[in-house]
C-alpha cells in the first residue's frame, strides 16, 4: 500500500500533519486522544485514505492538541470548547471548501462532538471512539501516576511496556504511542478543565451523521451499552452505535480491521444519502 506524503504545518499554537493532496480541502481530520499526538495515526492513515468519501479530496489532516506533541500550550484552561475552537482555526487556515468527517479517539471524540456543536459547517460526518461517556472537568489533577512512570522510561523501554501490556497491537503502533508520552507538555495537567456535560447531554447539539465504536468495559473501554443506547436516543436519529467485541479503551489499536470495516461501512453509508 502506498503512503501518502506528508507536510508538517503549523497554524498559530497548533503543529499538525497534512496527508496526501494539499491542493484541495481535507477529506479527513483526524484527533487524537489524552497524551497521544498526530503521528499516532501514521499506522492508520493509508487505510482511512480512500474512506473519506463524504468530505472533500484534499487528503487528511491530523492535529497536535495544545500541549501534545509539537503544539504549543497558550494560558488558561483546557478542554473539550478549547480544543475545538483550535480544530476551527486550523480547518479555517486551510480554507475548506467543504465539510470534513471528523474522526476522534477519547479526548479527541469529545473535541469532534464540540467541534460539530460549535461550528456544524465544518463537520460532514463525525467516528467517535469510546468518548468519555460522563462529561469532566473541575480541578486539575496533576500528571497521573502512570504518564510519570512511563516518561521515566527511555523509549526502547515504552515501546517495550506496550508490546506487554498491549499484545494485539500492530508493531507500527508501538513507535509512535510510546514517542508521544514525552512530548506531552506535563503543565497541560495541571490546567484547569471547564466542567462538562455527559456525552448524551450533547448529543442534541449535534445534526451529523455520527459513528460510535467501543468497546467492552472489562478491557478498559470506557462506553457501556448503557451510555450509547442514551447516546443514541438522545441524538434523534442520527447516530449509529457499534460494540466492538473484544476491544478496549483503543478501538483501532485492539482490533484495527473491524475498526476499519465498521467506519467504511459508515462512510459508505453516508456518501449513499448525499445529494448527487
Amino acid at each position: 500500500m502506498t503512503h501518502p506524503a506528508v507536510i508538517d504545518r503549523r497554524t498559530a499554537h497548533i503543529a499538525w500533519r497534512h496527508h496526501g493532496n494539499t491542493g484541495a480541502s481535507p477529506a479527513l481530520l483526524l484527533l487524537h486522544g489524552f497524551t497521544d499526538s498526530a503521528t499516532c495515526w501514521d499506522p492508520v492513515v493509508p487505510a482511512l485514505a480512500g474512506l473519506g468519501g463524504t468530505g472533500g479530496t484534499g487528503g487528511i489532516v491530523a492535529t497536535d492538541a495544545r500541549g501534545h506533541g509539537g503544539s504549543g500550550l497558550p494560558e488558561g484552561p483546557v478542554g473539550p470548547r478549547q480544543h475545538a475552537a483550535d480544530q476551527a482555526l486550523v480547518l479555517d487556515d486551510l480554507g475548506v471548501t467543504e465539510p470534513v468527517v471528523v474522526v476522534g479517539h477519547s479526548m479527541g471524540a469529545l473535541t469532534a462532538v464540540t467541534l460539530a456543536a460549535t461550528r456544524p459547517e465544518l463537520v460532514a460526518a463525525l467516528v467517535l471512539e469510546d468518548p468519555p461517556p460522563h462529561g469532566m472537568g473541575g480541578r486539575p489533577r496533576g500528571v497521573p501516576a502512570w504518564l510519570t512512570e512511563l516518561r521515566a522510561l527511555d523509549l526502547a523501554g515504552r515501546v517495550a511496556y506496550a508490546r506487554e501490556h498491549d499484545p494485539a497491537w500492530s508493531e507500527a503502533e508501538l513507535p509512535p504511542w510510546a514517542l508521544s508520552k514525552e512530548r506531552i507538555d506535563p503543565r497541560y495537567c495541571e490546567r484547569d478543565v471547564p466542567l462538562l456535560d455527559p456525552l448524551h447531554d450533547l448529543a442534541p447539539d449535534v445534526r451529523c451523521d455520527t459513528l460510535l465504536l467501543y468497546g467492552d468495559a472489562d478491557r478498559g473501554g470506557m462506553v457501556t451499552d448503557a451510555d450509547a443506547d442514551a447516546f443514541r436516543e438522545a441524538a434523534g436519529g442520527t447516530v449509529t452505535t457499534v460494540r466492538v467485541p473484544g476491544a478496549g479503551h483503543n478501538v483501532r489499536r485492539d482490533t484495527a480491521d473491524a475498526y476499519l470495516r465498521e467506519v467504511r461501512a459508515f462512510l459508505d453509508a453516508v456518501r449513499s444519502r448525499r445529494p448527487r
